[in-house]
């Protein structure tokens, strides 16, 4: 059966870095994020007996190391199913590969999904965040609708993620600046494996369990200053830690500190704003619904004319539009 799904990426509020178990992708600390409404992948799976091997299809190429990550999962999906069926894939971004946007999460989110369906199996949502993790982390976070939690769990069933809130809950917008297109030259997790050698490390992990309770506290309140606020030093901790990482990682290009910088003044002149930036050079800028159309002048006036806007987004679904 040919069956599609379509994932949102999702950027994190509270974020995962480094893994306690690493062939089970489970994390060293538990995050929320939110799904991106118009930062999607698409993905159909169809398993045919007339295929020999996986035919896999990413973006209109067929890369090898993407290629085995995917006949990996696709192999969890046969195990579950008690299928050795090939399968043909084919999966589409609508915005830029591996360049620190969670296109492995949406990725893996609809292979997951499209995947089981097409197997035969029908899972329930818990079931495919499990499953999804094990792709990819933070895959799990993009199978639940809204404003998700990642619970951290130290075993395979306990470390998956739920909706804390639907999409319709708050009326935020996320407008993610593009800092260029190309792929990042050391992977998320390849940074996670250099951030355990940062004497910083333990202190961050010590107080993550209290962001993630303020967070939620926060996020219940509507108080969108507290939240947009620890949102941004959240973000600013991780990467202070990825840059003093050994060796250092540096995601940022000249237009990430240009666009931090703006978000700033708009801030101290306008309205409440606020960044994140997860493990790229991108900014994801926060806002109340009501002001993003001021937001979108300001950036236009900078001469920042390529971005995404988003809102909250649902989770992984399955859809009618094939893409064979």
């Amino acid at each position: 059966m040919k069956t599609t799904a379509i994932a949102p990426s999702n950027i994190a509020f509270i974020k995962y870095w480094g893994k306690k178990d690493e062939e089970l992708r489970l994390p060293a600390n538990g995050s929320i994020s939110v799904n991106l409404s118009n930062l999607t992948t698409t993905t159909t799976v169809e398993f045919n007996k007339n295929l020999k091997v996986d035919d896999i299809t990413i973006n209109g190429k067929k890369d090898g190391k993407k290629t085995d990550r995917a006949i990996q999962h696709l192999n969890r999906i046969r195990a579950s199913a008690r299928i050795s069926t090939k399968a043909k894939v084919v999966s589409r971004n609508n915005f830029p590969t591996a360049g620190g946007l969670a296109s492995s999460a949406s990725g893996f989110a609809a292979l997951s999904v499209a995947g089981t369906k097409a197997a035969g199996l029908s899972l329930h949502k818990k079931e495919l965040s499990i499953l999804a993790r094990q792709g990819s982390g933070s895959a799990c976070r993009s199978i639940p609708d809204g404003f998700v939690e990642w619970l951290d769990g130290d075993t395979n069933e306990t470390s998956y993620a739920v909706s804390l809130y639907p999409p319709s809950f708050w009326d935020l917008s996320i407008v993610v600046v593009l800092a260029g297109s190309e792929e990042k030259s050391v992977l998320t997790s390849e940074g996670m494996q250099l951030v355990k050698s940062n004497s910083f490390y333990p202190v961050r992990l010590s107080h993550i369990g209290e962001k993630i309770r303020k967070m939620k506290q926060y996020m219940k309140e509507k108080d969108f200053e507290k939240l947009g606020s620890l949102v941004e030093a959240e973000a600013l901790e991780l990467h202070s830690m990825v840059m003093t990482s050994t060796p250092p990682i540096i995601y940022w290009q000249p237009l990430t500190i240009k666009v931090v910088r703006l978000v700033q003044e708009i801030r101290r002149k306008y309205f409440p704003v606020y960044f994140t930036i997860d493990s790229g050079p991108h900014v994801c800028i926060i806002c109340e619904k009501k002001n993003q159309d001021l937001l979108i002048q300001k950036l236009r006036q900078y001469n920042i004319q390529d971005f995404i806007i988003n809102r909250p987004s649902l989770g992984t679904r399955l859809t009618k539009n094939h893409l064979f």
